[in-house]
């Protein structure tokens, strides 16, 4: 039985006021959905991938606690800096591996099965990733919509009030941001700028 999400609100404002000693509380309550956006975001990767959900959540959970007073607002507020926590290490990971063997092998994610397919249907990890910060220059909110949703597997309820802005807002800047970036990735397989 999940932990009501106040008293969740109450762990993470007692982090956020120094008392690192709630931690031990509070990852067994907020593991399980960790776990759930991990398996989400690994269910993604290409096949072969080595990195194991457990790791993933785990070295999240280690980036999240090395935090000097994180300012946590609510358990929907965590969960939305765990998934941007989530995807910096698997962009991480892409980056090193691309490195070490030079661009081959890339790290492919499905962008929405919902879209038409273009003619690639997986898009590279590290576009992805290209394409959004080329969206948060023209359109901050928008961009955060898409991390809230496509990789933090919130719903649109959920980005709304981390957002502060109603669920319609957040329904038409999913729609304008899938669509953006279908075209940006698009066109970048194609080689176009």
């Amino acid at each position: 039985m999940p932990a009501p999400p106040q008293n969740v609100t109450q762990l993470l404002i007692k982090w956020g006021n120094g008392n690192k000693e709630v931690l031990d509380e509070l990852l067994p309550i907020v593991y399980d959905e960790l776990h759930r956006q991990a398996a989400r975001y690994l269910r993604r990767e290409r096949v072969g991938h080595t990195l194991q959900t457990t790791a993933l959540v785990h070295e999240v959970f280690l980036r999240l606690a090395a935090a000097e007073c994180p300012d946590w607002r609510h358990r929907v507020h965590f969960l939305a800096v765990a998934a941007r926590a989530m995807r910096r290490v698997l962009i991480d990971l892409a980056r090193a591996r691309r490195t070490s063997k030079r661009g081959a092998g890339a790290m492919h994610l499905p962008l929405d099965t919902s879209l038409p397919a273009p003619s690639n249907p997986r898009v590279d990890l590290l576009a992805l990733d290209e394409a959004l910060l080329a969206l948060t220059e023209l359109d901050h909110r928008k961009a955060q919509v898409v991390e809230l949703r496509f990789f933090g597997g919130l719903t649109n309820e959920e980005t709304a009030v981390v957002l502060a802005v109603s669920t319609d807002t957040v329904l038409r800047d999913w729609r304008l941001a899938k669509a953006w970036l279908l075209r940006r990735l698009t066109a970048d397989d194609r080689g176009q700028p």
